[in-house]
This record gives C-alpha cells, structure tokens and sequence, in this order.
C-alpha cells in the first residue's frame, strides 16, 4: 500500500479518476474496515472438538465488494447475449506468506489457501473465499459454488459445473443433483469432478476388461494415456430417489519399457465422476481437463501480475478484500477485451495489456486551462481510438 504514495504524485491519474488518490495510511484504514475480530472468534466456537480450520464469515462490507462483483459479471452476460453456456470451474490456490498470522499448508509451507470460481467460457472470477493455509480445499466448496452460480446472468441457459477431487464432496454433490436446488437455478447442471479413489473403486477398475479401454489425449514418448467406463456403485447415498445412478470413468496411465513413476509404481489410475451420460468417455475426460487451462490461468494471472501474491495486512479480513479487489480488477480487464479490444487480444494477460496499451508514450501539454495528452502516430494510438468507439464515455 505504500505504492500509494508514489501514485499520488501523479497528477494525470489523479485527473483521470477524477479526485486525488488516497494516502497510504487511508487505504490501509479503508482494508481494515473489511476486518472484524468477532467473526474470526464466532468461527472458532463453531469448529467440531476434533477440527482445527475453520472459516470465518464474511462482514457486511466484504459482502458488499462480492456483490459489486457479481453484478459486474451480470452487466458483462448482457453486453455478451451470445454465450448461453455456463461452465464453473473451482479450485483452490496456496499464497505462500511469512506472516507471524499465516498457518501452515499442506505443502508444508506458511500462507493461506483462498477458493475461486471461475466462468470458463468468459474468463471471469464468479466468486472467491479467503481462507486461512489450513483449511483443507475439501472444507465447505458448497458455499462458493452456491456464489457462483449466483452470479450468472439471466442470459445463459446451459449449466456445468468442473472441479478436483476436493469438489468430491457429500453437499455439494447433493446439492448440483437437485434440480429443485436453494441458492442455484432451477434444473439440470451437468457436472463433473475428480472421484476420490476408495479400495472398493480401485477394485472395480482393476475389473474392467482389457478390450474397453481406449486411448485418449495427446501420444506421449513414455507413457500410455487410457480410460474406460467402470461399473461402481459408491455406498454414499448422493443421488435422489429415483435418479439415474452416477457415472465414473477410470483413467489409466503406463509406463512403457518398465519404467517407473515417482511413487515406484509402473500403472497409476484415477477416475472422474459425471452424471452426464451422452458423452463418450474420451469427450468427458477431455472436457473435464479443460478447467485446468481456465482456473489455474486465473490464479496465476492474480498471483503474479495483480498483487494477491503479496497480502499486505495481518488481519483477514483485510487480506480478503485485498483478493477480492484483485478479482474485480481481474474481471474488468476481461470485460474491456470481451466488449472493446480486437479478438487477437482475447488472452491477453495483464503484463501485455500494460505495455501495449496502459504504458503508450505521451506528452502532457497544457493550454487554455486544460490538459491534454499528445500520443504518437503508432499502434497503441489505433487501439485506443478503436476501444473509445465501444466504451461508453460520460458526456
């Protein structure tokens, strides 16, 4: 936040947003409002004897900044009509800290491990939940699915929903079955994740004959990449009365020659559990990988170029309005390539945006009590030319 008085010596900034930007001192005091000590004291009297995490509830100022978040992602689902499809990815991500407040992770390391949401089709964050480096991903993903879903606009009509074996879990499961869900839109989500690998499942995939599987993804030098459907019925009551039973679909993967993997093991098999069944086990297995392109992109683009990377309090709440605030950010930036920049730049990252764009060389010049800025004839003047004809600009 010390930054701040560096941004404060720059009077063309200051006459871009309109006002002078704050001192250090008052943006630390506008992130500590987001903090409140009784809630972090309320979580710990909830936690189960045998329980160590827990997470705390948010304050009414933090929900605040969530809903100017999600109606950012409505107005960006109105300007975009065409996209009636809506994917969730989820998945959660380790922000190492040498904070004396943050706690370890299971990595080993000291940091925390907030939970994000992401719009796959958009590249938008949908929802995210600071937590504490202790809490297991596995810990409550109900609660930032629910955000996400929320989040959607009226516009889409298709439902999907992707994530980790963390996502393997009992109410959230429960939850994306009911069509007649709180909290959600009415009707079918398609949805697959990751299965957790029981005795009982390893045993129904070691089952499956020969003959059934097939290869999948792209040839590699060393290893054989197959899967196949498994018959397997979990003991976990999930499904409502009545429904369809769910669908898993083993993964194999070998080494060839005789080698070996990390663990000493020459077959390693996971499995993926989906409750859509019109999908060929290549096409399900594909489509699930595909968070790994969108979720992970978006932690590192907040990690590495929009400063979640680098918490700047030592109170909670502050560090999660400091995410949430990066996720804004991350999100308006989508919605100007989304609504005003040329398709090339679709993925452009932060980093390439500044250079290209937010850094174009200039001249200020001051005449008849007004100050303007003179850019030269080159390619960073034709996109900003062309991205004012889309963006709406006060009269």
């Amino acid at each position: 936040m010390d930054d701040f008085a560096h941004l404060r010596g720059d009077a063309g900034l200051a006459e871009l947003v309109g006002h002078e930007l704050p001192s250090p001192e008052a943006a630390r005091k506008f992130l500590n409002a987001f903090h409140e000590e009784e809630k972090i004291e309320e979580a710990q009297q909830r936690r189960l004897p045998d329980t160590i995490a827990y997470i705390p509830e948010e304050n009414r100022a933090l929900k605040g900044l969530g809903r100017v978040n999600q109606s950012l992602i409505q107005r960006l689902g109105e300007r975009c009509v065409d996209q009636k499809v809506f994917t969730v990815d989820q998945d959660a991500t380790i922000i190492e800290s040498r904070k004396r407040e943050a706690l370890y992770t299971y990595e080993g390391s000291r940091g925390y491990q907030p939970m994000l949401a992401v719009w796959a089709e958009m590249d938008v964050v949908l929802a995210d939940e600071f937590r504490d480096g202790n809490v297991p991903a596995q810990m409550a993903p109900l609660t930032v699915a629910q955000a996400a879903f929320a989040a959607a606009p009226k516009t889409v009509t298709s439902y999907y929903y992707r994530g980790d074996s963390a996502c393997h879990e009992n109410k959230l499961l429960r939850w994306l079955l009911n069509e007649k869900r709180e909290g959600g839109p009415a009707g079918f989500i398609g949805f697959a994740v990751s299965a957790r690998m029981s005795h009982a499942l390893h045993a129904a995939i070691l089952e499956v004959p020969e003959a059934e599987w097939q290869a999948y993804g792209k040839p590699e030098p060393d290893v054989d990449r197959e899967c196949a459907e498994v018959v397997f019925v979990s003991n976990e009551e999930l499904e409502p009365k009545g429904a369809k039973p769910l669908r898993y679909v083993a993964i194999r993967l070998r080494k060839r020659q005789g080698g070996l993997f990390a663990d000493g093991s020459s077959v390693l098999h996971f499995a993926v559990l989906s409750n859509i069944w019109d999908w060929k086990p290549v096409k399900l297995i594909e489509w699930h990988r595909e968070k790994a392109g969108t979720i992970e992109r978006a932690h590192d683009v907040l990690k590495n170029e929009l400063a979640t990377g680098v918490l700047p309090s030592k109170y909670f709440g502050a560090n999660a309005a400091w995410l949430r605030l990066a996720v804004i950010s991350y999100n308006v930036l989508t919605a100007l390539k989304r609504l005003a920049l040329p398709a090339d730049l679709l993925t452009a990252r932060p980093k390439r945006l500044r250079f290209l764009i937010f850094y174009t060389a200039g001249r200020l010049v001051y005449h008849a009590r007004q100050m303007r800025l003179r850019l030269a004839k080159e390619k960073g003047i034709v996109l900003w030319l062309e991205t004012l004809r889309f963006l709406p600009l006060p009269t």
